[in-house]
């Protein structure tokens, strides 16, 4: 997973209804995932196979940040959601970390126009008590500024870990038995998802990975458990809004039982 590919870049702003796409006609407007979950990979390899450093890949994911999130909010897409900077993120050479939050402060602060024009909402998840403080009042400005918008609702995955959320709900449940605010036996699925950082929102009932790489990476663990998956082998930098819409395609051909056999959700019909 690239950490901050979603930075955006304010000289390429487009308004929603500029392109049009082919595969974007084919797509069931009535039965459009409420949730979108992205892992946005493929930078480093990316800016390698142009010859450059690690950091021209994380500025050149910004056009398909963009293509995405404009595409998401044109079709009506509630909730899009992208995994920016694991815990596990940390670990990248402190150069690049460091250059990564610098972007994240500038690009927060100059979008901040485009979003509410736009009408999105920016939100996040993950501990972000951790973040360098430029970064985290960056963050929060960004949060209570576009907090009216309703079109679509922008979360960043920073400095997430689902391990760490899970962890984070289960202290959360501890301290409320302590506090006889809550028994052991009220404990169930619904109050652990209350419990989350996502519980203002739906599960995702769509996960998108970019890049050609078939695994999780410690995101939304608890959430995805009923998900679809989309595996492309596009690196993020060259995922454009087509091959959005023709994930979001690919998801409306699969016939979502969760547990039960066809003929039972034919006769619901």
């Amino acid at each position: 997973m690239d950490p901050m590919a979603f930075v955006f870049n304010p000289l390429e702003i487009h308004t929603f209804g500029d392109l049009m796409s082919s595969a974007k006609e084919r797509i069931d407007l009535t039965r459009l995932p409420r949730h979108v979950a992205v892992i946005m990979d493929g930078n480093g390899r990316w800016a390698k196979e142009h010859g450059k450093p690690r950091i021209f890949g994380h500025r050149n994911g910004v056009k398909a940040v963009r293509e995405i999130t404009e595409a998401a909010a044109e079709i009506g897409v509630p909730f899009l959601t992208l995994y920016a900077f694991s815990t596990e993120n940390w670990n990248r050479p402190p150069l690049e970390v460091n250059a990564l939050m610098d972007i994240l402060v500038s690009t927060i602060r100059e979008e901040l126009e485009t979003m509410n024009k736009n009408n999105i909402r920016l939100g996040v998840i993950g501990d972000i008590d951790r973040l360098p403080p430029l970064t985290r009042k960056a963050l929060l400005e960004g949060i209570e500024k576009t907090k009216q918008n309703t079109r679509m609702t922008l979360t960043l995955a920073l400095n997430y870990s689902a391990r760490w959320e899970i962890t984070e709900a289960m202290r959360k449940a501890t301290q409320l038995v302590a506090e006889g605010k809550l028994s052991p036996g009220e404990i169930n699925e619904h109050k652990v998802s209350t419990l989350l950082s996502t519980a203002d929102m739906p599960d995702p009932e769509l996960l998108i990975r970019t890049s050609g790489e078939h695994r999780i990476s410690n995101f939304l663990l608890w959430q995805i458990a009923y998900t679809e998956f989309y595996f492309s082998d596009v690196y993020w930098p060259d995922f454009e809004r087509e091959d959005f819409y023709n994930a979001i395609i690919d998801y409306q051909h699969r016939e979502r039982r969760f547990g039960r056999i066809s003929e039972q959700l034919s006769h619901q019909e």
